[in-house]
């Protein structure tokens, strides 16, 4: 039983450099001798967690944990939204870099995408055109809003023998229930075939379904206690919560620690030790407020002071350009200090620290807001600024791409109480 676990949880708007942390962090467990799984603990295939190599191989993870490189093994749990079109070619592109998971297992209970979810998706966000939400047009949202009102998909159903029978429900009953909802002008859409069934993708959706019951194998969250190191990986970040971030440019999950306390107290898995992370500045991918921006000539956020590489947030149809800003300590620290506060009363011990990547990229000095007051800050002492403003210690610092760039504090002394504001020094 995982008297422990450790989590990784990003602070921002996502893009924290969570993927290079679980990599580091199972890396790091794994050269100890441990077993490790990653357990994805919300989100879906819309998440992106890039992982370079230390030799140079490099992978945006969706699906699988980011700690593969490092040989962990990956969880899909009870709240994590599967999505059977997608896991295929990234086996395969994984596999073109040598690496193949040791292991894909997932909670029966987890939702699963259909492809009408995701033209529904692509259909009302391209309707709304300067009015996007900041969709990563992949049916995420949708797939939960069918989940919650018209008939669910389950990954458990992925192996049943009326699959394609719930499929053609979902299509011949549901789509046209929904697209009536949205007041959708189906006939004026582009994916007018696939929303009014003319278009046959059941077919080539059960071979996806096939390819993923052949892949992944069923086992409840409740299993997990027989793990012998976990690492819940987070996807998106605080600010995109469902319960707390700015409506309507969330996400439709909760992104922080409460399905991880969820899931740690089915496992009977007693304290989780969580790495809130950020960069050294902040960035928004899509649409939403994003305190501190200065637009550029073109109308996007843009800091002068740092040389940002950035390979995983590509322009693309459905979030545009990558938004910077400087850092907000004032909203980092309450924003995680209301995370915390989800653990207090909880049979789950939570500990918690903070994650800090980008620091190569800062020429100098970085720009930070501290209630309201803008103050630069050398490099150098960025990560004991925001440790002692934020009232955590730094447990990650992160001064390149890969893991051989990160340097990881994990012993006890470094890690505070479950009370944060009280004062941590850089480890």
């Amino acid at each position: 039983m995982p008297q422990t676990s450790y989590a990784v949880i990003g602070a921002n708007w996502g893009d924290e450099g969570k993927g290079l942390a679980v990599d580091a962090l199972a890396y790091r467990l794994m050269t100890e001798g441990k077993r490790v799984t990653v357990v994805r603990s919300n989100g879906g295939a819309q998440a992106g967690h890039g992982v370079q190599r230390p030799d140079g191989g490099r992978h945006v993870f969706h699906h699988i944990g980011s700690g593969t490189f490092a040989g962990a093994e990956t969880h899909l749990s009870q709240f994590f939204i599967a999505h059977p079109m997608m896991l295929q070619q990234e086996l395969a592109d994984l596999a073109l870099l040598g690496a193949t998971p040791l292991g894909i297992t997932i909670d029966p209970r987890a939702a699963v995408t259909t492809p009408w979810d995701m033209a529904i998706n692509q259909a009302i966000e391209s309707q709304r055109d300067a009015g996007r939400h900041g969709s990563c047009g992949l049916g995420i949202g949708e797939t939960i809003e069918r989940q919650e009102k018209g008939p669910a998909l389950c990954a458990e159903d992925l192996w049943s023998d009326d699959l394609r029978q719930r499929l053609e429900q979902i299509r011949d009953t549901w789509v046209p229930k929904r697209l009536a909802a949205l007041g959708l002008d189906v006939q004026a859409s582009p994916l007018r075939d696939v929303l009014t069934g003319k278009a046959d993708l059941i077919a080539p959706y059960l071979r996806n379904c096939a390819e993923f019951t052949a892949k992944v194998s069923l086992r409840p969250d409740t299993e997990l206690e027989d793990c012998e190191v976990v690492v819940f990986e987070g996807a998106q970040g605080l600010q995109l919560d469902m319960a707390w971030g700015v409506f309507p440019h969330v996400t439709r999950s909760h992104t922080g620690i409460r399905n991880m306390l969820t899931i740690a107290e089915e496992a009977q898995i007693r304290e989780i030790k969580a790495i809130y992370m950020t960069r050294a500045y902040a960035t928004r991918h899509g649409a939403g407020p994003l305190p501190y921006e200065m637009p550029g000539p073109d109308g996007v956020g843009k800091i002068d002071w740092a040389d940002i590489v950035d390979l995983t947030n590509a322009q693309n149809t459905w979030q545009g350009v990558i938004r910077e800003a400087p850092l907000d300590l004032s909203l980092l620290r309450d924003t995680i200090t209301r995370d915390l506060g989800l653990a207090k009363g909880a049979p789950v011990k939570v500990k918690a620290g903070l994650g800090l990547t980008c620091l190569d990229q800062l020429r100098g000095a970085a720009t930070v807001y501290l209630d309201g007051v803008a103050r630069s800050v050398t490099a150098e002492d960025l990560p004991d600024v925001i440790a002692d403003f934020v009232g955590l210690p730094i447990n990650l610092i992160s001064k390149g791409p890969t893991r051989s760039s990160a340097a990881i504090a994990l012993n006890e002394a470094s890690i505070p109480g479950e009370n944060p504001g009280q004062g941590g020094k850089n480890s």
